[in-house]
């Protein structure tokens, strides 16, 4: 098991400033009003504690609307395509061979997304890493499941009293009488594995996919975050509708919104349990907590639910929080950042040195000093196929229109790089971007435009021509199929 005494030995103790482990929690889809940091109306009380104790960026911004054009910044601090016109991180100098390298145990876990697989590249670095794809797709059963949401809301409805009742034969409690569909228990049990059989300082990563769609939380979830009736009959409705491809009405995309709050507050309590592993293992006031999405869902702010291929806030914008034992707590912090942050600030809280090709700036003066973060627009892209409502799995930056955005704390600017087209909104004013004032321009408008378009045309020669030499030396991935299992995970979830 590891104790304290190893873990206060490796480093500096944390009252000097320092910590000797990093727990990095990701969460798929998870935008930042969806908790109660950015959204007081939300319950996630095990967020809301950490945010309390740590600091909160207000203004986080994802380097795209879906996993596998955000993680090269989450995990390797750089844009997607930007190194060989490939969306994984082959080749990349990874936050944990970085860390690896400086003899920080590093530990990976993740529940089933299958973007962050062998394929891409991101066990790279990781002494332990475990994608849980397989086992999702290693029986008919299981693919079954993966794939038929309402069949799933209906095994939880069936099974919930008998699970509650085996739990309280047990004498287990009621954590976990529900089926673990989105993996998460899987997850949380590698991740505590690692953290009692690890004594040397380290840094876990865990990447939860209950927030994706399907929403299928346990119904003690539902009515946590509902008015307290039987919610899965909510669940059954709203899956009904959407599996059946009926309009979602008013009264459905209320439901959808509350299956969506009570996947949060699953995964909240679920982050709640990995801390208590942290005390039980007596290394909590040691080991600092990150806690991001890795990008927003939509519920029809644009005309769609999910995430398609669009760059508007309830896409971007996530939350990012940062806490570390010592410091103070309750910081806010209003400037723009990007998580191509991520990788320096963990290595900075860890001592080690962050590489020159790593993009992004560390964090860890703005929660350790109150220092302003490096005032950098953030860019993040997309790429959209003949109808928005197509999300292929993209081989390459010619599977359909390249779009671009620039945000600083104020103004999102829009520009599809393939057709010229151009979208601009101020945000404190129209906070849900539906205001284009690209059209009918002001001055104010025109000059960051000015100052915008220039980035986002910059971003984009840099992605054609790593695109172009990638091509020329036939390495664009586009021969590059992904096996059985992994191809039925990323149908499963929506990714054709």
């Amino acid at each position: 098991m590891a104790s304290d005494t190893s873990n206060s030995d490796a480093t500096a103790s944390t009252s000097d400033g320092t910590v000797s482990n990093v727990l990095l929690v990701t969460i798929d889809s998870l935008r930042a009003d969806a908790i109660g940091p950015y959204d007081d109306d939300r319950h996630s009380p095990v967020l809301s504690e950490l945010a309390a104790d740590g600091t909160v960026f207000d203004r986080s911004f994802a380097t795209g609307n879906w996993t596998p054009f955000s993680f090269p910044a989450i995990l390797a601090s750089e844009p997607v395509f930007t190194r060989n016109g490939d969306i994984g991180v082959k080749g990349a100098r990874t936050l944990a061979s970085v860390l690896s390298e400086d003899g920080i145990a590093t530990g990976g876990f993740n529940a089933a997304n299958g973007f962050l697989t062998s394929h891409w590249g991101y066990p790279e670095g990781f002494d332990e890493f475990e994608p849980f794809v397989t086992s999702v797709g290693s029986s008919r059963y299981s693919r079954y499941l993966a794939a038929h949401p309402t069949v799933e809301a209906w095994i939880q409805l069936a099974t919930s009293p008998f699970r509650r009742l085996g739990s309280k034969l047990r004498g287990t409690g009621d954590d976990r009488p529900f089926l673990d569909a989105s993996r998460m228990f899987d997850v949380e049990d590698a991740a505590t594995d690692f953290v009692d059989d690890t004594d040397e300082p380290f840094f876990l990563w865990v990447h939860y996919m209950d927030t994706h769609t399907p929403y299928v939380p346990a119904p003690r979830y539902i009515r946590e975050v509902s008015d307290g009736l039987v919610g899965t009959h909510r669940m059954l409705h709203a899956h009904t509708r959407t599996s059946l491809g009926w309009e979602v009405g008013e009264r459905t995309l209320n439901e959808l919104r509350t299956l969506y709050q009570a996947t949060v507050r699953q995964v909240d309590a679920s982050v709640g349990r990995l801390l208590d592993t942290l005390e039980a293992a007596g290394i909590a006031d040691e080991t600092a907590i990150v806690v991001a999405g890795d990008h927003g869902e939509e519920f029809q702010e644009h005309g769609h639910l999910a995430h398609y291929p669009k760059l508007y806030d309830e896409l971007i914008r996530v939350p990012l929080i940062v806490n570390v034992p010592g410091e103070d707590g309750g910081r806010r912090v209003s400037e723009h950042v990007g998580l191509d942050a991520i990788p320096p600030t963990v290595a900075d809280l860890l001592g080690v040195e962050s590489p020159p090709e790593w993009r992004g700036e560390s964090l860890a003066p703005a929660v350790g000093d109150g220092e302003s973060p490096d005032q950098e627009p953030v860019v993040s892209v997309t790429v959209r196929g003949e109808e928005v409502t197509e999300q292929p799995i993209p081989r390459s930056l010619s599977d359909g229109d390249l779009l671009v955005s620039v945000r600083d704390d104020e103004w999102t600017y829009i520009e599809n790089a393939d057709t010229d087209e151009t979208e601009l909104y101020h945000r404190p004013s129209d906070p849900t971007q539906q205001e284009d004032l690209s059209a009918d321009p002001s001055d104010e408008a025109l000059a960051v435009v000015e100052r915008f378009a220039p980035i986002a045309a910059d971003h984009v020669a840099e992605l054609r021509d790593r695109q172009a030499d990638a091509e020329a030396a036939g390495d664009d991935g586009a021969g590059d199929e992904v096996d059985e299992d992994l191809e039925a995970r990323l149908e499963a979830l929506g990714y054709r």
